[in-house]
Formats: structure tokens, C-alpha cells, sequence
């Protein structure tokens, strides 16, 4: 039901004059003004107890008489260049009371030819009441934008991103804001601010009456009905978009049961592993090793020969898992959980463990749907999966790739079609110790001998059936292990976190040791940090303050730089004796960072074969140091990159975004050329094979449009054949 906020206009002054209000109770800001903080007057013969609006305008100007456009009425207002232009509208004399209302809607337009960042602030009577919004508001069209009046966010949805914005309902254009932030006491609303941050040059918009609308509806519209029948998103249409079932089949071949198992096709230049039989050879050693040759990093094949990398992530069949349970409204034409369709429907409890991945992340737990597989059954029939892996190798050969990456099917590694890695995930009952960024949970503590025990486990069972095939490149340990943390001092968070643990942490217990051996006694540590360290027992203290770095005292960063490699080294060097224990013909790949130290990567260099970097940028150079790291004599894998856009269904653009189709390819092929010129990198691996779930992944709710293939299983066309050309340029 929707209601008309009681502002009790008594006066509404147009450039003319003064005119008296309508019967309607609502703030027109097509009509509304006054001077610069000034309230208007009331008319005469109005109700005295009636308080009136006033319109402040900071850095902003009217421009011209009041326009009707698609049936509003609006006033044009330029927000000129100023660190916080704003419109402000409240109440001369009092304040509103919106405890029943569940959104605030303004009409408006934007009048530029692009897109404009629109901030939307609701006052309380304090300043810790207070409620945000920012919206990018495309050109085009005049449309209602309406402001939940609570705290909101696609997270609180199940996802990462929301729907994009603005949508036609009921014959408008709506543009519901799906993030807002703080709180507010909706008994007492003193003021609503329309802003646009820090412009460079002039901004026009139009706006119109504010009013408000009851209950939550407004927000679940606008995620209600958002998926089809095959996983896709409802209100987008794209090249490539599947409306049937006839169109989802489409030409692929069927799945004989009586062809022959493929055999590896060796291209002509190329040997049995893909390695290059153009330029000189190496020596053969029966498995994939490195060398360093003429300056340049080399992996090389079995059979002595130069490999360069081309690897996908997540080639699996599993990647259209998303919650359904208590967010139903979400999803069209869902087919019952029963019969034939029972496979494709599981349910998880709450995910496990200390990580922020899930944090503020509703619909994370309980019945899920597998659209992407679901789809392949409803291409291929009941030999979907067989169908699948004989056709999903043959592509990725034909698009020039040549490597199975992190988490993919184990069933295709067997086809000794392409290289393939394996991790080695290390879990157990062991210490941790926080770094402050701890998105996958809290650092594994190397210096519990419970450590050593579950490496030697997880060493033994991920090698166990794979430790003799010459295929694999080799192995991975764990994957983006939190060894730094954020802001300006996260580099020293391992080593703030370790002292802020308890006692008995074996960790704390090392560094501690490791000071006294440094610092004989308390004083001569507490001279150095320029702290006050009555006794070493004060370190054992849970949560010690562990001071920052800072230029009058160079021996904290000197100090905790010792501990990040000491911590770091004892890490590498353990999991690479248990690798090295169960396998010692295979390559150990290294940690697969996303935040790092310079202490890790040089320890990493040290005690692994390759160091691994998921390297999300522009190009390799911007995600880590590649000067530094050329000094440490090492070769580095990107394990993970990848470009999305938001133009073909799901929501999120990815870690990198660009804005179309065919800038992704363009991205792509971009990066792949510059790691290609750097000479320590030896190879890329794309994250990942198919787009995420509109409505977000089960692990943490990513909805990126980040993959090879749709979620109906067909590739998108240009972007592969962008991908195809990039990689048969290498000459790999």
C-alpha cells in the first residue's frame, strides 16, 4: 500500500510566486524552494499547527520552469563542481514520523548523456541516526528511485551484486536502491539530502515528489522472479540467451556410448603434453619440472620440452549450486524435488569455520538447486555427466588451452588430454593465528606439531593415486592463506596477530622466544619499540598491544619482518616435506596468494618449485612485484585472472571489471601478452570455466559473469574466439 509522506506543505513557491498546496500531503521538489535555509511560510489561512518544508540548496541551482515528463512533474537542478552539492529537504519546525513507512520513493531524471552518482542521506535526530544510499543513475528516461528505509544489501539477499538497476514494474521505470547502510530511529526524521560527490563539472538532474510506501514490498519486487527456468536472469536480454528447451539442446552432438576413449591428438610442432618441439629441447625426465634458460623461466614437459601454462579453473559440473530455501520468490518455473529432477537438488548446513566470506550473508545454509547441471540433463539426458567430459576436454584443447586448473573434475584428468594440478588442503584440529583479513578463516599455526601431522595426512591423500602419472604438473598447498592484513600497517598483521594471541598459542610461544633471544631482557625490547614491557610475562598477555612500526623506532619492522619469514619459512618448509615425503617426482606450485608479504614470496621461493600468485589486474605486473620477485631466481604461475562485464545475466563483473563482452576479450588477450613477455612467469589460469549463479555460489554468494560457458553450457562465442586467438598466439 502505498502512502503519501505528511509533510504538511502550507506554501509552495514556483518561480512566479507563492501557490497554496494541493490537498495531497506529499513534498513536490518540482515546486518546493526557498532561500538557502530558509523554511517556507505558510499560507495564509492555513493551519498553524501544519509545519512547513524547507529547501535547502548547497552549491545546487535551479534551472528553469517546472517540466512534465512521462507524467511527472519535475524541476530541473545543477549541482555544481563543489566537494558536497546537495539538496536538502525538511521540516521547518518538527520532524517525520515514518515508524510505519518501509521506503522512501523520489521521482527524477537524469539529464546528463552519461551515467551520474547520486548519494541519498535520511537525518535522524541524532548523528548516529542516519541512513545512506549511493546509486549510479543511468541517463535516459525519467524513473522512481526508492530507499529502503532500513540497512540492506545484495549479501543480505544471498549474493554479491544485485539486479541491475532500473527495472520496468507495472508499466514504470524503478530504481530500488539495494545497499543501504546505518540505522535510523523512523519516529524521528529530520531531513532528507539528494547529493552528488565531488563533481568536475556541472551535473543536471530533475526531480519530483517525495513520498513513501508501506511495508517491504519494494525491496522483494525488485528480487522477485529475477531467475528462469534454466538459471538465467529474467529482465536482461543478450545474444546467446536460451528461451526453450529446443534452443538449450541446440547442435551439440550427442553422447555415443560405443565411441572409443580419445586419444591424446598431438599437434604438429607440439609433443604428447603440449610442449613446443619448435625451439630447443630439454632434457627429458619422465615429469614436469622447470628451468631457467637464456634468462627466461621454463616449465617443461616429461618428454623435454618448453610449456607454457594455459589452464581453467573450476571445469567442473557442479558450478550452478545456489540457495533456494526461504528466498523461493526469487526463482520461476523451479521443477519439483522429485523424480527425475532429485539429483540436481541437495542441502548444506551453515558453512563451517572462522571466515568472512560468509559474514552478513543471508540464504547461506539449507535446500539448493544445481542449475548448470540440471541444464546439461536436460541437453544430453541421463548420460549428461559421460556427455559432458567428452566434450568439455575437446573444447578447451580447440580454444588453445592445455591445463586443467585448481578444482576441477578429477574424472577429466584421466583422459591424459591435459595437465592437471592437484591441491593439497590442509586441515585439522591445530593452531591459528589472525592476520586481521582473515575472508577465508585464520592462519594456520606451522609451529603446532599438529600442523606438521595434518600436512603429512594431507599430503598423503592428495597424492596418493596421482603420485606415478607423468600428466600432472603438480601440486598447490591450501589457497589464499591470509598472510597479510589490510590498511596502511597490514603488512605487519601476522606478526601484530601473533602476539595478540593467548599464551598457549605454539606460534606466540616461538616469537616471544625469539625476542628474548634477540633482546636478552624486557627493557632492552621495551627501549626499541618505545614501549613499557615491565617483564616478559607481559607478552604472554592475550590481546598485547603490539605497537605499529613508525620511523623512531626501525626495530618493530625489523623485528616483525624476521618473524613474517621465520613464521612463513617454517610453513613452506614443513608442507613441502610432507609434498616431497608422498611424491618426490612432482612439482610443488606454491600457495596460490592473494595477499602477501615480501617475507612469504621469498620464503615460498625458497622451499617451492613454483611460486603461484592469483594475480587479479589489468595486467600481471600490477598484482605483485615482478621486479622484486625476478631477484628471487624463481618462476611464478598466475593461478588465478579474470575480466567480467555484467552485460549477458549475472550480476557481479568480477575481481577486474570492464564494461562489455568484448572488452573482456580484449582484456584478456592483454594480459596474456604481457605475462607471456615476463620472463619468470610460465604460465596463466583463468578463473573460471562457467558464470556464476545469478543468484550467488553456495561457498560466499559470488554472481560474476566471469566464465568460458553460460550457465545453459554454451560458450560465449566471441569471447571464446578472442580467448582462441590470444592463447595460438603464444605458440603453446
Amino acid at each position: 500500500m502505498k502512502r503519501i509522506v505528511p509533510l504538511a506543505l502550507s506554501c509552495l513557491m514556483a518561480l512566479a510566486g507563492c501557490h497554496k498546496a494541493s490537498d495531497t500531503d506529499q513534498a513536490d521538489l518540482s515546486r518546493a524552494s526557498g532561500a538557502s535555509g530558509a523554511s517556507v511560510p505558510a499560507a495564509a489561512g492555513a493551519s498553524s499547527a501544519a509545519p512547513t518544508t524547507q529547501t535547502s540548496l548547497d552549491h545546487v541551482q535551479r534551472d528553469g520552469a517546472p517540466v512534465t515528463v512521462d507524467g511527472m512533474s519535475l524541476q530541473r537542478y545543477v549541482f555544481e563542481p563543489a566537494p558536497t552539492p546537495q539538496l536538502v529537504v525538511s521540516l521547518s519546525g518538527g520532524e517525520w514520523d515514518w515508524s510505519k513507512e518501509g521506503a522512501l520513493h523520489v521521482d527524477m531524471q537524469n539529464a546528463m548523456s552519461w551515467a551520474v552518482t547520486l548519494t541519498v542521506d535520511i537525518d535522524g535526530a541524532t548523528p548516529d541516526q542516519h541512513l545512506h544510499a549511493t546509486v549510479g543513475v543511468p541517463a535516459g528516461p525519467p524513473q522512481t528511485l526508492i530507499i529502503p528505509l532500513h540497512a540492506t544489501s545484495p549479501r543480505m539477499m544471498g549474493m554479491q551484486d544485485g539486479p541491475p538497476m532500473p527495472y520496468m514494474a507495472g508499466g514504470k521505470r524503478v530504481f530500488v536502491a539495494t545497499t543501504v547502510e546505518g540505522s535510523l530511529d523512523l519516529a524521528h526524521v529530520k531531513s532528507v539530502r539528494l547529493g552528488t560527490p565531488s563533481p568536475t563539472a556541472a551535473q543536471t538532474l530533475l526531480f519530483g515528489k517525495l513520498d513513501t510506501s508501506r511495508g517491504d514490498h519494494d525491496l522483494l519486487d525488485a528480487y522477485t522472479g529475477i531467475v528462469d527456468a534454466w538459471g538465467q536472469y529474467t529482465r536482461g536480454q543478450w545474444p546467446g540467451k536460451i528461451d526453450s528447451d529446443d534452443a538449450l539442446r541446440g547442435k551439440r552432438p550427442k553422447f555415443n556410448a560405443n565411441a572409443p576413449e580419445p586419444v591424446p591428438h598431438i599437434r604438429k610442432g607440439f609433443d604428447h603434453y603440449g610442449g613446443r618441439t619448435d625451439v630447443a629441447a630439454f632434457k627429458p625426465t619422465g615429469w614436469f619440472r622447470t628451468e631457467r634458460r637464456d634468462g627466461r623461466w621454463q616449465l617443461v614437459t616429461p618428454e623435454g620440452h618448453a610449456f607454457f601454462s594455459l589452464g581453467v579453473n573450476v571445469v567442473d559440473d557442479d558450478g550452478g549450486r545456489t540457495y533456494i530455501q526461504g528466498r523461493e520468490f526469487m526463482f520461476k518455473d523451479l521443477p519439483p524435488d522429485s523424480g527425475r529432477w532429485k539429483p540436481f537438488y541437495g542441502a548444506d548446513g551453515k558453512p563451517a569455520g572462522e571466515q568472512q566470506a560468509s559474514a552478513g550473508l543471508g540464504y547461506h545454509q539449507g535446500r539448493w538447486f544445481d542449475y548448470y547441471s540440471a541444464n546439461l540433463f536436460l541437453a544430453d539426458g541421463h548420460r549428461w555427466r559421460l556427455a559432458w567430459r567428452q566434450r568439455t576436454p575437446d573444447r578447451l584443447l580447440d580454444w588453445g588451452f592445455n591445463t586443467l586448473g585448481n578444482w576441477s573434475d578429477d574424472a577429466l584428468t584421466q583422459t591424459h588430454r591435459l595437465a592437471y594440478t592437484r591441491s593439497v588442503n590442509i586441515a585439522g584440529t591445530f593452531g591459528n593465528v589472525s592476520s586481521g583479513y582473515d575472508y577465508w578463516g585464520r592462519m594456520p599455526d606451522p609451529f603446532d606439531p599438529r600442523f606438521a601431522q595434518a600436512a603429512d595426512a594431507a599430503a598423503a591423500q592428495a597424492t596418493r593415486e596421482v603420485r606415478d602419472d607423468p600428466w600432472l604438473l603438480g601440486y598447490f598447498a591450501d589457497n589464499e592463506l591470509a598472510w597479510a592484513g589490510q590498511g596502511p600497517q597490514g603488512r605487519w598483521g601476522l606478526a601484530q596477530g601473533t602476539l595478540r594471541g593467548e599464551a598457549r598459542s605454539p606460534a606466540k610461544q616461538a616469537f616471544i622466544a625469539a625476542l628474548k633471544k634477540k633482546y636478552a631482557t624486557p627493557a632492552k625490547l621495551a627501549a626499541a619499540w618505545g614501549i613499557t614491557l615491565d617483564s616478559w610475562d607481559a607478552l604472554q598477555a592475550t590481546n598485547f598491544a603490539a605497537p605499529n612500526p613508525d620511523e623512531a623506532h626501525p626495530a618493530i619492522a625489523d623485528d616483525y619482518s624476521a618473524w613474517l619469514r621465520a613464521y612463513a619459512d617454517q610453513y613452506f618448509r614443513t608442507v613441502a616435506q610432507a609434498i616431497h615425503k608422498h611424491d618426490p617426482h612432482h612439482l610443488f606450485l606454491g600457495g596460490r596468494f592473494a595477499v602477501h608479504t615480501p617475507e612469504a614470496v621469498a620464503s615460498c621461493a625458497q622451499y617451492c618449485d613454483v611460486v603461484s600468485f592469483n594475480a587479479y589486474a589489468d595486467v600481471p605486473e600490477h598484482a605483485f612485484d615482478a621486479a622484486a620477485f625476478a631477484k628471487l631466481d624463481k618462476p611464478a604461475l598466475i593461478t588465478e585472472f579474470h575480466f567480467g562485464s555484467s552485460d549477458r545475466g549475472p550480476f557481479g563483473k568480477g575481481v577486474v571489471p570492464v564494461w562489455t563482452e568484448q572488452q573482456r576479450g580484449e582484456a584478456y588477450a592483454r594480459y596474456l601478452t604481457a605475462a607471456v613477455a615476463d620472463p619468470s612467469i610460465v604460465g596463466v589460469h583463468w578463473f573460471q570455466y562457467v558464470d556464476q549463479p545469478v543468484t550467488g555460489r553456495l561457498l560466499d554468494g559470488e554472481n560474476a559473469h566471469i566464465g568460458l560457458v553460460a550457465i545453459t553450457d554454451h560458450p560465449f562465442s566471441h569471447f571464446v574466439q578472442a580467448v582462441r586467438e590470444a592463447n595460438h598466439k603464444t605458440g603453446y
